[in-house]
């Protein structure tokens, strides 16, 4: 295996780490690095891999926010409280490294629910629904970039590129 083929994969590895923990722009990431690995094939198969890698990670990508955005404005939660939680992330991501986002995105987004709605029971109603969403759209959006990093690795052991 040549060094291209080892950076790339491993910048593969950390994409889809930055899905699951949205610190890295993860889908970018891969899209990014499989690019390099086209620019660096020699052959014009690296950029139908490239082609059919950047779909996916455009479709999961899109598909995040779209699932995620409708089922959290259908259920009346504003884009407000949305961006709170998300900045409480950001800045629990490093009060607690790696574990703080997940802890203060639920109380952000339970904390703003609950200035909007002044009831306890409907607010965790409310931001549990925003967090279910959340996670659908990321989960669909990790899988649509496993099914790209396989393309890419496929190709690899193909030897498309060598």
């Amino acid at each position: 295996m040549d060094l291209v083929n080892l950076f790339v994969g491993l910048a593969v590895l950390v994409g889809l780490v930055g899905i699951v923990v949205p610190v890295l722009p993860g889908s970018l990431l891969i899209a990014a690095a499989v690019l390099v690995w086209a620019i660096d094939a020699e052959s014009g198969a690296g950029w139908g891999v490239f082609a059919a890698v950047a779909v996916l990670l455009a479709i999961g990508w899109a598909a995040t926010y779209v699932v995620a955005g409708k089922r959290v404005a259908s259920s009346g939660v504003p884009k407000r409280s949305l961006v709170v939680a998300g900045l409480a992330g950001i800045v629990g991501f490093f009060v607690v490294p790696l574990v703080g986002l997940l802890i203060f995105f639920p109380l952000g987004l339970f904390g703003m629910e609950y200035l909007r709605l002044k009831d306890t029971s409907r607010a965790w109603a409310s931001a549990w629904l925003a967090i279910k969403a959340t996670a659908l759209g990321m989960l669909i959006e990790l899988g649509l970039a496993c099914v790209a990093a396989a393309t890419w690795l496929v190709a690899v052991l193909a030897g498309v590129g060598s």
